[in-house]
């Protein structure tokens, strides 16, 4: 009797640790919907941050995470639009990170033209069973302050609107520091991409953990 319960025993810790261990690494695709700013532009890809944020799942017992970055340098929300269906088909992701809009406002698009792709992003994404991870970003006054706020408004607008985690503004603590500039005044240098992904984590760690 004693040695069919300790066969039991052993039998059911085993089972537990067969359960228990794949949810604990973290299984699932993160897809990012990016511009060059997420493409690792001026900078190796190594540096960049995505491939950092790769170096961090590993460290954050999250290694089970598959990261697909299907970003663009010189994307905007409707080239982002129109590759999404075939992104979420083909990878099927548990989360989509949607990076996209600075093209479309250094450009002057239309607010309600890029809220419009945007959204519809969104939607596609969580119909598609993904949730989704805004970047919200903010453009220099060159169309005027009106323009300006009307651009940056969409991100924590859409985010509140469809229930989805933001990242305030993807290049805080960035933008405004000596050296975190590539000469363009546009792109992060790779001494700032460490302060990108800084910027991601704490919204996109707690959505990693919960899948």
């Amino acid at each position: 009797m004693d040695t069919t319960i300790r066969r039991l025993r052993s039998i059911v810790f085993i089972a537990l640790i067969l359960f228990i261990a794949p949810v604990r690494a973290g299984q699932g695709t993160l897809l990012i919907m990016g511009d060059s700013l997420s493409a690792a532009y001026g900078v190796q890809t190594e540096q960049a941050w995505v491939a950092l944020l790769r170096e961090r799942l590993d460290t954050e017992q999250l290694s089970g995470w598959k990261v697909v970055n299907a970003s663009i340098s010189g994307e905007t929300t409707d080239g982002g639009l129109r590759r999404l269906p075939d992104l979420l088909d083909r990878h099927q992701p548990d989360i989509v990170m949607i990076e996209l809009g600075g093209n479309d406002g250094l450009r002057g698009f239309p607010p309600q033209v890029i809220r419009n792709n945007i959204t519809a992003m969104i939607e596609q994404s969580q119909q598609a069973g993904a949730e989704v991870l805004l970047a919200g970003m903010q453009i220099p006054p060159n169309y005027g302050q009106r323009y300006t706020q009307a651009f940056a408004a969409i991100f924590p607008e859409l985010a509140k609107r469809h229930d989805t985690e933001l990242v305030p503004f993807f290049l805080a603590n960035i933008y405004d520091r000596e050296g975190l500039m590539q000469d363009d005044d546009i792109h992060p240098t790779a001494e700032a991409q460490e302060q990108l992904l800084d910027n991601v984590w704490p919204e996109l760690q707690p959505m990693l953990e919960k899948q």
